[in-house]
């Protein structure tokens, strides 16, 4: 039988085969053995070494670059600034938020044009024989820089009279994107403001028995990937660009290179490598397009490699900013108001992902009254990217702490008072969209029947906090293919990167489709000429968009195989029926053959099967998490130790429930490390300080405990076995969770990221 997917209707078959199980990884042998490639693996003849003059100023004009010097140290083979970039426009029409989708912008951020917008814009490369001669041969371009004051955060960039970093910037005014109109004559540095509203905010406040309204703030975080960036290119004689790299998105680097390179995409080829965590933060281009420019002039290959350092000031953190929360809820315990102000630092191009932030804010809720104020400001500090949910992690740690407030003040239960006030199935959700299935109820309830929760504490400063999270989850053009090996196995070729453990997630649901083992599949991920176009592997959207292209390939191979074995037994198509692996006639039971029997005589019989499918499958699959966590505070240093931490998430189906608890985990500690330690902190002149993960202290094994996870199945009706998105939702509740655990520890409101032990003492200073 072959299956029809239909979007429409909400799955309740859980009794899979392979869906559900926990196969070991199919690259699972390569990654520890190191025989994996990354982007910094690749060594090809005649390779040249990149470096890259960054800025020592955060605010400059750039008046003159002369490299004259430098292309004559022996070994130095080429030089290249943004003149041998291409010009594209940076209209303001073409600015997207969350990343930089205005190419004008993306190439200036690749190699600055006319400014040095923060220390660490890369303002030209040199290509060498080896990278100690092409260190030393930056140190003799001589660039002549006219100072500007900078302005490092979102207040500062806002004031009336501040310095511009984009004298024809235009704040546009549509929160999805580009066509807003100009609020502004050119000139400001905040490169979008938009309004959300629902109901009526201030008959909803008016009829409030409890409104609480506070700030907060982060600093901007990093991602923390461990593989620096890292790229090659080499042209050939007829003009065709080969690019190797490490990202999110190998199709996504072939379109910006083009654009900024100003050559078509079928001249470029992006082999993507494996890539050592990217976490949003690997979706756009810094090094590629750079690389194809230096390998132009010298007439040879050229490869550059991020330093540790360049990473942490030359590519994307997450956004510093504030937000402004005010909610206001009924005696008994009802939300009926809420209003929230977001102010999200882009660095120094537009496009935060303050968008985020305000799609998720109140996601979890049913509130009738609601306004939301987003701004996206620029300021001299490196462009920012997408991180793990981009937006909503910040925007969840300011709502969450004041509803648990709103929980402290009535005497309610945190979690009893969301399964009151939480969203459900035809929810309107103060963004417009209605709620379909989902499982924010099952969620909670899970969290509240978790031993954790009954658990009772028993140090005098310990303290335990819920928060919830919500991300909507996405998807997007997808390709797979699937060839039948005469021996049984299927070779499956699929466009998306393979970030947290997509190949086998992929290969389990072909198999799943085909009735065979996931062993049986051999996954790989086709370069940007073997496969068709596939959209990054991001929000949450790899195992969701390709899945259902590699279902969707999967039923055109058991259509094939059908037609097959009805031409081998001389019947029609419709008296064969296709179950687990095996085809037989429906009547006639003498006819029948399993999958590996029937591929043994493909050729034979009328050649190879080969499946294929394609999908732009973009609906949501809206998932829902709850954290809850203990913490321990010292009084005396404000020094905060986890204790106990359990994340309870709707994962729709868990394809591998290995891989979705890893998420989970992985999220959580992440969120961990933004509470408590992680942020960007510069001096007054825009530089850095902490560039260095001995200095930018990240969580390690012994800062946290093993995380319990809990996955809850509530099937997405999008998607053919059920599944939700995973990845990105878990990091959106652990600070607002930790910071409501700090507060029933010690009594105090901690609002600023990171939790640090000063800010904690701060905070209890303050009480």
């Amino acid at each position: 039988m072959v299956e029809t997917y239909d979007p429409n209707v909400v799955l309740s078959n859980t009794n899979y085969n392979v869906v559900g199980t926990r196969p070991i990884r199919h690259d699972g042998l390569d990654k520890v053995t190191g025989r994996a490639r990354y982007g910094n693996d690749i060594n090809l003849p005649g390779l040249l070494h990149g470096k890259l003059l960054r800025s020592p100023y955060a605010h400059a004009l750039i008046k003159s670059i002369n490299y004259e010097k430098a292309l004559a140290v022996p070994g130095v083979k080429a030089v290249v600034t943004s003149e041998d970039l291409g010009q594209p426009s940076d209209a303001v029409a073409d600015i997207g938020e969350g990343e930089i989708r205005n190419i004008g912008f993306l190439s200036a951020n690749c190699l600055a044009h006319k400014k040095a917008l923060y220390v660490g814009h890369a303002i030209a490369a040199i290509a060498a024989i080896n990278p100690h001669v092409a260190e030393e041969a930056l140190a003799l371009i001589e660039v002549e820089y006219e100072i500007l004051t900078p302005v490092t955060n979102a207040k500062d960039a806002m004031e009336k009279d501040a310095p511009l970093l984009h004298e024809n910037l235009i704040t546009t005014t549509q929160m999805a994107g580009p066509g807003g109109t100009g609020e502004n004559e050119p000139g400001s540095n905040v490169g979008k403001h938009f309004e959300i509203k629902a109901g009526d905010i201030d008959a909803g406040f008016a009829d409030a028995d409890i409104i609480i309204e506070r700030d907060f703030s982060t600093l901007p975080v990093h991602q923390g990937y461990i593989e620096p960036h890292a790229a090659a290119a080499s042209w050939d004689i007829q003009g065709n660009l080969t690019i190797w790299c490490s990202s999110q998105g190998h199709f996504a680097i072939r379109e910006q290179t083009a654009k900024i390179l100003d050559i078509p995409v079928s001249k470029i080829k992006v082999v993507p490598m494996e890539i050592g965590g990217g976490f949003g933060g690997k979706n756009i281009v810094y090094l590629e397009p750079v690389t194809a420019a230096l390998s132009r002039k010298a007439g040879v290959p050229v490869k550059i490699a991020m330093s540790r350092k360049e990473v942490f000031i030359g590519s994307g953190p997450t956004s510093g900013g504030t937000s402004k929360v005010k909610i206001g809820a009924t005696k008994e315990g009802k939300l009926i108001a809420a209003n929230i102000k977001l102010i999200y630092e882009a660095g120094a191009f537009p496009g935060s992902p303050v968008g985020g932030g305000a799609r998720c804010v109140l996601g979890p809720y049913n509130i009738a009254n609601a306004y939301i104020e987003g701004y996206d400001v620029v300021v001299n500090t490196p462009k920012v990217a997408a991180y793990r949910a981009p937006g909503a992690p910040f925007a969840a740690f300011g709502a969450e702490q004041v509803i648990d407030e709103i929980c402290e003040r009535l005497g309610m239960d945190p979690i009893e008072f969301r399964i009151l006030n939480g969203a459900q199935e035809g929810t309107r959700q103060v963004t417009g969209p209605t709620f379909g299935p989902i499982g924010f109820m099952d969620t909670l309830n899970a969290a509240k029947e978790h031993n954790h929760y009954g658990t009772k504490l028993t140090g005098p400063y310990q303290g335990r906090g819920v928060a919830a999270g919500y991300w909507g989850n996405g998807g997007g053009p997808s390709s797979a293919t699937a060839s039948v090996n005469a021996d049984g196995t299927v070779s499956l070729v699929e466009g998306s990167p393979d970030i947290g453990g997509s190949r086998v997630a992929m290969a389990m649901q072909a198999a799943e489709a085909l009735g065979i083992s996931a062993e049986e599949i051999n996954p790989t991920v086709g370069d940007t000429d073997s496969i068709g176009f596939t959209s990054n592997t991001a929000g949450s959207g790899a195992t969701y968009k390709t899945g259902i292209a590699t279902y969707e390939a999967a039923q055109d191979i058991k259509r094939q195989m059908i037609e097959r074995a009805a031409k081998i037994w001389a019947i029609t198509p419709s008296d064969v029926e296709y179950n687990d692996g095996t085809l037989q006639h429906k009547s006639d039971t003498e006819l029948k053959m399993t999958f590996k029997e029937l591929a043994e005589r493909l050729n034979t019989t009328g050649g190879p099967i080969v499946g294929r499918a394609t999908t732009a499958e973009r609906r949501n699959g809206p998932a829902f998490a709850v954290h809850i966590v203990d913490v321990e505070v010292d009084p005396e240093t404000g020094k905060v130790t986890i204790l106990r931490y359990t994340s309870v998430q709707d994962a729709g189906k868990a394809i591998h429930p290995s891989y979705v608890e890893g998420q989970m985990q992985g999220a959580a500690v992440q969120g961990i490390g933004w509470a408590l330690n992680e942020g960007y902190y510069f001096n007054k002149d825009g530089e850095m300080l902490n560039s260095t993960f001995l200095d930018y202290r990240m969580p390690t094994s012994l800062d946290v405990p093993q995380i319990d996870t809990v996955i809850v199945e509530v099937p997405n009706p999008g998607h053919p076995y059920g599944l939700r998105g995973v990845a990105e939702l878990p990091l959106v509740p652990p600070m607002a969770a930790i910071a409501n655990a700090i507060n029933d520890a010690v009594g105090t409101r901690v609002t600023d990221l990171p939790m640090s032990p000063e800010t904690v003492s701060k905070s209890l200073s303050n009480q």
